[in-house]
């Protein structure tokens, strides 16, 4: 299989323009990036955005160059202007073709070397002149014109999967408002701390010696502001817990702020690590920070962050004990129903294995 420095394979297109009042209809940031999916369905801005952006085209590929490990790539739904924190890249159609080049710059092969050349530790980046010279094994144009429908059907099984997930997931949310009112406007509600114990001694952010560990006999899950990353040959941490995203301000209500860990793994500072109470169930607990507006507890000015101090604002709705974990089952019973079409994940995630690596 031919191999070519990644230079030779994408244009890095950095025209930018700052924006005006009009832009910010076409604006997509990287809170508008969803990982897993190329599809972009939400952009726009209530004001125009500040500072420089990158003009994009439609059919671009928007890559999310800061904190990497996010995974986030996306399809330019229309012209427009894009994050000065990612790259807008485009094909060299000699070498790679429109089709496939969103696969691979999608695929665990491209983004996983992305994470590994990633400097800075409270938000990693990917510098271009890291990127430019790292060198991956493409297919011939022959066998990416093959493969690329096979790998765009598995992608829409994928999708089909996703959306079953997606009404699952407000099906779980309208429950729960059922039983326990909406927990954005409730009243009945207990302090932070009554229901978490803070654990942020458990995270750990990673550094150069630490991470020249990574990819060699790793054994552990490492993780950061939206669940598995990595793996490494260390832990920080042999309990259950639940992990916070730090940066949860950019996400809306619905969206996955938290994630439950279990037993030895390493947290990065990128994730708050809570653990219930006696009185609060676990998983009830993930339910209520997924369906819970975050965003009016974060703060700064260029880089929204949920401090540990605005954490300890948080109301908690805990209704009793065993009304949690009857919703606990609720839940247990919603995520079976998620399994019922795991066949359409499996077919996607086995064809790219092959294909992409």
């Amino acid at each position: 299989m031919p191999k070519y420095r990644f230079t030779e394979i994408a244009i890095n297109s950095t025209e930018k323009k700052k924006p005006t009042e009009a832009d910010k209809e076409t604006y997509i940031g990287l809170e508008h990036l969803d990982s897993g999916t190329l599809t972009v369905s939400r952009w726009g801005s209530e004001v125009a955005p500040i500072g420089e952006k990158l003009l994009m085209k439609k059919g671009d590929v928007l890559f999310g160059k800061r904190r990497a490990y996010q995974k986030k790539v996306g399809i330019a739904p229309f012209d427009g202007i894009f994050s000065a924190h990612g790259m807008v890249l485009r094909p060299r159609e000699e070498v790679i073709t429109k089709e496939y080049f969103p696969l691979f710059i999608s695929s665990d092969y491209f983004l996983n070397e992305a994470i590994r050349i990633s400097v800075g530790s409270l938000s990693p980046t990917v510098n271009w002149k890291d990127l430019k010279d790292l060198t991956f094994n493409i297919p011939t144009i022959e066998e990416q014109r093959r493969i690329t429908p096979l790998v765009w059907a598995a992608i829409k099984a994928k999708n089909a999967y996703k959306s079953l997930i997606q009404r699952t997931d407000d099906l779980v949310k309208s429950q729960f408002i059922e039983m326990f009112g909406d927990p954005n406007s409730s009243r009945d509600t207990v302090p932070f701390e009554v229901a978490f114990t803070i654990r942020d001694d458990l995270r750990k952010p990673i550094n150069d010696a630490v991470r020249a560990e990574m990819h060699d006999g790793a054994t552990y899950p490492y993780y950061g502001a939206n669940g598995q990353v990595d793996t490494i040959n260390q832990y920080l941490m042999d309990c259950t817990a639940l992990c916070l995203a730090e940066d949860c301000g950019a996400y809306g209500p619905g969206e996955p702020s938290s994630y439950i860990v279990q037993g030895k793994c390493w947290v990065n500072n990128h994730a708050h690590v809570i653990i219930p109470n006696d009185n609060c169930d676990l998983h009830y607990a993930n339910a209520f920070f997924r369906i819970l507006d975050m965003r009016p507890y974060v703060s700064g000015s260029t880089r929204l962050k949920l401090t540990q101090g605005k954490m300890k604002e948080i109301p908690v709705v805990l209704p009793s004990l065993d009304e949690q974990k009857q919703f606990a089952r609720f839940i247990e019973q919603s995520d079976k129903s998620k399994l019922t079409s795991k066949y359409n994940q499996e077919v996607c995630i086995c064809l790219q294995k092959p294909i992409l690596k």
